[in-house]
């Protein structure tokens, strides 16, 4: 990974970022050997915030949750999910998944991905853009020391993913997204 001149001083993400549809998920969760599976749905409610909601596949609310940059409002949660770590967890997670733009300090590239590093407060977010489709395909979120949350990408175009893993590296919890096409 070489440092190059930084080309934007902005990048917005392209995805979550259209009001008009839902994007809904197969979700796979699972948290220190326990798993859980259910329907994932993110929803652009207005300029700065997004709803998530996580059901059964019955159709059972599990949590719903409206976040933005600044705010963070738990409308419902189950009991047995109803942990304040677990909560500041996704949190951070759905935060980072559906921020919309990023300021950018550095910029490096390798011979495929141009890499664009972002500071916020004392975290470090890097984010892997291919350079032949400009597509996102990671964003790591880290701390001055260590990585924390890798978030990877697939997507045949560059407005939607099709799926998303989310992974700590701090703690065991992996999110799978599947897109669910209705």
């Amino acid at each position: 990974m070489k440092p190059v001149a930084v080309e934007k001083t902005v990048y917005n993400v392209p995805y979550f970022a259209n009001s008009e549809i839902d994007y809904v998920y197969k979700a796979n969760i699972s948290v220190y050997g326990n798993n859980l599976s259910g329907i994932f749905i993110a929803k652009k409610i207005n300029e700065t915030t997004h709803r998530v909601v996580f059901t059964t596949e019955f159709g059972n609310k599990l949590l719903d949750f409206e976040i933005s940059e600044t705010d963070f409002k738990v409308n419902s949660i189950v009991d047995e999910l109803n942990r304040k770590i677990l909560i500041n967890t996704l949190k951070t997670d759905f935060r980072l998944l559906l921020k919309k733009q990023f300021l950018i300090k550095e910029q490096f590239e390798d011979a495929e991905n141009k890499v664009y590093k972002s500071e916020a407060e004392a975290r470090i977010n890097y984010l892997f853009v291919s350079k032949l489709e400009e597509k996102l395909l990671k964003i790591i979120y880290s701390n001055k020391r260590k990585k924390k949350i890798n978030i990877n990408f697939t997507s045949e175009n560059n407005t939607f993913a099709e799926s998303i893993v989310i992974q700590h590296d701090n703690i065991e919890l992996k999110i799978e997204l599947n897109y669910l096409k209705h």
